[in-house]
């Protein structure tokens, strides 16, 4: 996996550029589906990352991007969710989580904010 670009709003993966925030499961890119969370928006000022959201769980280490200035809440339960499963969790802003991704992208999934 590529990364050519990130930026406040946009990122280039594999030479496709995308303007939401994705997530990175065994090779494949998707949209990262926030509504499980939107609950929780008013009490974080934005939609923050929950259990509920559909995680990319098979992994041995998930990283976490939280944004341009690292502003994204990642919530207790991820963190409680992750040590269950024993998986490694790495919360990073996103520039630095992308380069944590490419140390090991065989056994690491992602999920990457690409504002805030």
């Amino acid at each position: 996996m590529k990364f050519k670009s990130f930026s406040f709003g946009t990122i280039c993966i594999d030479g496709v550029k995308y303007d939401y925030d994705v997530v990175i499961d065994r090779g494949q890119v998707r949209k990262r589906k926030k509504k499980p969370s939107k609950e929780f928006r008013e009490e974080y000022g934005h939609t923050p990352l929950s259990a509920r959201e559909e995680l990319p769980w098979k992994c041995w280490r998930l990283v976490i991007g939280t944004g341009a200035h690292g502003a994204l809440p990642v919530l207790e339960e991820v963190k409680r969710e992750a040590a269950s499963r024993k998986v490694e969790l790495v919360i990073l802003p996103t520039v630095q989580a992308i380069e944590a991704f490419q140390k090991d992208p065989k056994h690491t999934n992602a999920v990457l904010h690409i504002t805030c």
